[in-house]
């Protein structure tokens, strides 16, 4: 049974956290093993010192849909703080909200994916409070794809958006800790930063060998399933085809009124780790809402074997070769950026996404892969902490 964060900073509190005005950035995920909420573990060992909380994309509560809708702040009645949206008109703390504070925990279930928006909350944090003089404290928590893998290209500087401030690939391996350690090196941080370590997570763990319950971290990740896929899955917002929005199986199924079924199958082949099986929806929100959408569900067979990112890649260039008259990438804006593809800012290469374009199979990408990911692993191995 690996123990997060949060338990082990409880039960062997800090001197450095003893006596300093606390804030949390949280969410609905941010539970211990029973379940219970940080805020109110935080609150009832630290009596007075919490002082404001934290919340991310999709709210307090997890219960915004979709990007850029934004949530609000407000006042936590029964704990008598304020919430700060981290999502709202700014995607930083502000100084005064950051005045209020000595010293903020960050406890957050990331999923393992760079376009996942926590990690790049977490990183906006870390300035904000390297600049404001506020200490930090990462309570980690298990990445869900394990910490061995590393798959994709790495993303370039001028695709930087919130979707990735960071040169880092689609999956990166990394724990939100280790991260957090990468990013005040990578960034020249002058900040106090501590990182919690679970215990007994170890690099080859899933989410699922931990013992641990999944609590969904964001309205369309309702199954530890969902984020095993969603590193290539998530490919598809940047386009005219479903990504299963508006069902109860987002990014597991995907497709379009317009997908011909029988003919992508066969041009995609068998791909290890998983059976695609041929699949109709309508979505009730999102896009093709209301729509009988043809395509596929992914029914993972083997969470080790496949690799979600070179999956959904060669997905796209397959239907670029077969129909390129029905296809499309979606334009702007995306993540509040208004200016470049949103494709463009979630694979983070242009010329891979010129490549899809010119229907490129996934073996015609692997210099570029394979060429990130060892340079990645290399990068990464400083700041590995299991």
């Amino acid at each position: 049974m690996v123990i997060p964060g949060i338990e082990v900073f409880l039960k062997n509190t800090p001197s450095w956290a003893r006596g300093k005005r606390i804030g949390l950035l949280c969410n609905q995920a941010s539970v211990d093993r029973g379940l219970r909420h940080s805020s109110f573990l935080i609150d009832e060992a630290f009596k007075g010192q919490l002082k404001a909380i934290f919340s991310p994309q999709h709210g307090l509560f997890s219960q915004k849909q979709d990007n850029m809708k934004e949530s609000s702040h407000f006042f936590h009645e029964e704990l008598g703080v304020p919430v700060f949206s981290l999502y709202s008109e700014t995607r930083a703390p502000k100084d005064d909200a950051l005045g209020l504070i000595d010293l903020l925990l960050i406890d957050l279930q990331d999923c393992g994916t760079r376009v996942y928006t926590y990690i790049w909350t977490m990183l906006l944090c870390l300035k904000a409070c390297a600049k404001n003089d506020v200490s930090v404290a990462i309570l980690d928590r298990p990445n869900p794809l394990g910490g061995v893998e590393v798959e994709g290209n790495i993303l370039e500087k001028g695709l930087f958006s919130f979707v990735g401030i960071a040169e880092i690939p689609m999956r990166h391996g990394m724990t939100m800790g280790e991260l957090s350690l990468f990013f005040r090196d990578a960034f020249s941080l002058d900040l106090e930063l501590f990182v919690i370590r679970m215990e007994g997570w170890k690099r080859e763990m899933y989410f699922d060998d931990t013992g641990l319950i999944w609590v969904l971290p964001s309205p369309n990740m309702p199954s530890f399933e969902t984020a095993i896929v969603y590193p290539g899955q998530v490919l598809l917002e940047g386009t005219n085809i479903s990504e299963g929005r508006g069902t109860t199986r987002p990014f597991l199924q995907f497709g379009a009124p317009f997908l011909r079924q029988k003919e992508i199958k066969k041009e995609l082949g068998d791909f290890q780790g998983i059976v695609l099986r041929d699949h109709i929806f309508e979505p009730t929100f999102n896009k093709w809402q209301g729509k009988e959408c043809y395509g596929f569900e992914i029914h993972v067979t083997d969470k080790r074997k496949f690799r979600p990112y070179r999956f959904t890649l060669a997905f796209l260039s397959a239907v670029n070769r077969i129909q390129k008259e029905d296809f499309s990438w979606l334009p702007p804006p995306y993540e509040y950026d208004f200016h470049n593809l949103p494709e463009d800012l979630i694979i983070g290469n242009k010329d891979v996404r010129k490549a899809l374009e010119r229907g490129t199979e996934i073996d015609g990408l692997e210099p570029i892969l394979q060429g990130d990911e060892r340079l990645f692993i290399e990068k990464r191995a400083p700041f590995l902490l299991y």
